[in-house]
């Protein structure tokens, strides 16, 4: 049994002024494994402090410095990746393969932030204008539990390599995790107050970060209801705020895609991360004229993801983080059944031969009408949606009607074809023929599923101002 009871303040780890202790559980199992004693409001206030303190010399250090502060970490962060491995698996219950490229992730996004400030020039001639890229002040970062480490890591760069400071609030589900991220992260030689790391509940710590006039910027990766609360929270002080949120990303498969590499990869989308992802393809579109061969290759290809022991490499599909996600997608998939769509695959319940643990079976409905609940709403978990098109046009029309646009996928076996499509697609990201993530490309929503954009260039000015200076 764990027991957390420290978190990062000023260059230190301290007991929490906080007294609830939160109880940490192995999805696989359901079992309890540890608690983690949560920061209260106080604690967030002292944090904002040290971040305070610590901004008047960091925001002027030089960019040689930041990187070299950024490389630090990274081989910090590196140097756990199996005990993160580990971490990712038994509080999260991600898939070993899943795990596995969660911890490298959080360390690479550290090198990336450093190659990005390498080649970043914060002066500019514009006209008769110096154009100077200031650092917006104090950060509060806000991360999610399905990529945790990931998420520390990925903001905490950004905010460091533009000479901002930061106070992290991550889940409270995935403080063990946290922990060893921290310990890390300080391990790496930061000056005190640069980054601050406090675990407590949204309502409290979270709240203080929304609404603290000294916080400038909020960056936070969650819930459509969650980023609206921060986005007016925040409007008194006028933050800038960037909002990674929900997806109904539609996976479009053409006509002329080959269908016996389409249908795998639509899966691959649809339950990558055991379908606790923003990004998941869950909507999957299809052309009505190929219905038929496209439902029996779905049966034939969802009989072979394991869903299971998070442990076991030829698991595909994990554990729902919760019972109470757990019981979310259940609901979800009753009201599919309810509202008459036809159960392909899956359905309600544990999958066959798992008696403990919140597994979900890999369930795909087809016959479904892109204004059925399941189709709308944001399920987090491996529920896959089959919608039939009769042409390019409605296609489209049915891939943008949502109110999300974060990501989606197109399968063709015509590239030029699939190029011509993405440009008439509202998402932040389109993918062709291909699950590839690209680190220095922008990515973020379109609509609801968020502001701004993270990682790269524009990851990095999401955190600077621009400054015009004429003489």
């Amino acid at each position: 049994m764990q027991h957390i009871n420290q978190i990062y303040i000023n260059g230190a780890f301290v007991t929490p002024q906080g007294d609830e202790l939160f109880d940490l559980f192995n999805p696989a199992t359901g079992q309890r494994i540890g608690q983690v004693r949560l920061a209260n409001e106080q604690d967030a206030l002292d944090a904002i402090a040290a971040a305070k303190r610590a901004f008047a010399e960091f925001s002027q250090s030089t960019t040689d410095v930041r990187i070299g502060y950024l490389k630090r970490m990274h081989a910090a962060v590196e140097s756990i990746e199996d005990e993160l491995t580990h971490a990712i698996i038994e509080e999260y219950g991600a898939p070993i393969s899943r795990a596995r490229w969660m911890a490298r992730h959080a360390a690479s996004v550290l090198q990336d932030a450093a190659s990005v400030l390498e080649n970043y020039n914060f002066t500019r001639r514009i006209g008769t204008a110096e154009v100077v890229m200031q650092p917006l002040g104090l950060a509060g970062l806000i991360t999610p539990w399905n990529s945790n480490a990931g998420f520390i890591c990925a903001k905490l760069a950004a905010a460091l390599a533009a000479g901002c400071t930061a106070v992290i609030k991550p889940s409270e589900m995935s403080a063990t995790q946290t922990f060893i991220v921290s310990r890390a992260l300080h391990d790496a030689g930061l000056p005190p107050g640069v980054f601050n790391i406090v675990t407590g509940r949204g309502e409290t710590v979270g709240a203080v970060l929304s609404t603290h006039p000294d916080i400038a910027k909020v960056s936070f990766t969650g819930s459509t209801a969650v980023g609206k609360t921060i986005l007016r929270a925040g409007a008194d002080s006028l933050k800038r705020v960037t909002l990674e949120l929900g997806g109904k990303s539609p996976v479009l498969i053409l006509d002329d895609a080959d269908l016996n590499v389409a249908v795998p990869m639509a899966l691959q989308a649809g339950f990558m991360n055991s379908g606790q992802a923003c990004i998941a393809g869950t909507r999957i579109l299809v052309p009505e004229s190929r219905l038929a061969e496209i439902e029996a290759l779905m049966i034939e290809e969802v009989a072979k993801v394991q869903a299971g022991n998070p442990r076991d490499p030829a698991t595909a599909v994990g554990p729902m983080v919760s019972h109470k996600q757990w019981e979310r997608v259940q609901r979800y998939i009753q009201i599919g059944v309810e509202e008459g769509a036809l159960l392909l695959a899956g359905g309600p319940g544990l999958p066959e031969g798992i008696t403990a643990g919140w597994f979900v079976r890999p369930t795909v409905f087809s016959r479904v009408n892109n204004q059925m609940t399941i189709a709308r709403e944001e399920i987090f978990g491996p529920v896959l949606s089959i919608i039939t098109y009769a042409t390019e046009e409605e296609a489209l029309t049915i891939a943008n009607d949502t109110p999300y646009g974060l990501q989606a996928y197109i399968l063709s076996s015509d590239p030029q074809r699939a190029h011509r499509l993405a440009s008439h697609i509202d998402a932040g990201r389109v993918l062709i023929n291909t699950l590839a993530h690209e680190p220095l490309a922008p990515f973020g929503g379109f609509k609801q599923s968020g502001i701004g954009r993270e990682y790269g260039t524009f990851g990095l000015e999401a955190f600077l101002e621009p400054k015009s200076i004429l003489s």
